[in-house]
């Protein structure tokens, strides 16, 4: 299967602003979108004004590209969310919130949801006593997620461990232990990603 392998930068710049793909990196000046917050190719510096149509498109690729999931599987999610009770749009991110690769990420092992999805496709993390290493697998509400015992002697890991993030209140644990449980499911509020998921539903719905 196909997967973008070009300079992650120039998604930021062409979604025009910082999406934190890369990590620290993007805290640091050298990052692109800092030096050249326009859009990439011939024409970036001059875009013209888009329609209503290119804004919902634009929203949706922005979620696409946070959450590095293709463009197939997304619309799978938003046909599931869909079909589930709620608001459809809030429905959207809270299971992309709670695919494994972003627990992950919430957790505090790995500077970027990319880091954290090659993370898991290497089989470096137990759900409930078992090795998982799908990055797409559906974690929920009582789940718990654990380093395997050889990964957490590794350089990589002892440092998510020195560096500890602050977890959403819908996670419970610490990298120190290298362990946490899934104690509730998100709310939008608990989502802090720049995304307006009303947009997305309104493409789809066409």
């Amino acid at each position: 299967m196909a997967r973008y392998t070009g300079a992650v930068c120039r998604i930021c710049r062409r979604e025009g602003m910082k999406l934190f793909l890369k990590g620290d990196r993007c805290y640091t000046d050298k990052c692109s979108f800092a030096r050249r917050g326009y859009a990439p190719g011939q024409h970036g510096q001059s875009r013209k004004k888009l329609s209503n149509y290119g804004i919902q498109l634009r929203e949706k690729q922005k979620a696409r590209k946070l959450y590095g999931i293709f463009e197939g599987q997304f619309r799978r999610y938003y046909e599931k969310a869909a079909h589930m009770k709620g608001i459809t749009g809030e429905n959207l991110l809270k299971l992309l919130e709670m695919r494994l690769d972003n627990v992950v990420y919430r957790i505090g092992f790995g500077g970027s949801r990319a880091e954290a999805r090659q993370l898991v496709t290497h089989g470096h993390f137990l759900v409930n006593g078992k090795k998982v290493d799908i990055p797409s697998y559906q974690v929920s509400v009582g789940d718990v997620i654990t380093v395997r015992e050889k990964s957490r002697a590794s350089e990589k890991f002892k440092v998510f461990a020195e560096n500890p993030k602050t977890m959403p209140a819908w996670l419970q644990g610490s990298t120190e232990n290298f362990e946490a449980k899934v104690v509730a499911e998100p709310t939008r509020e608990d989502i802090d990603v720049p995304v307006n998921e009303t947009l997305i539903v309104e493409l789809y719905s066409k």
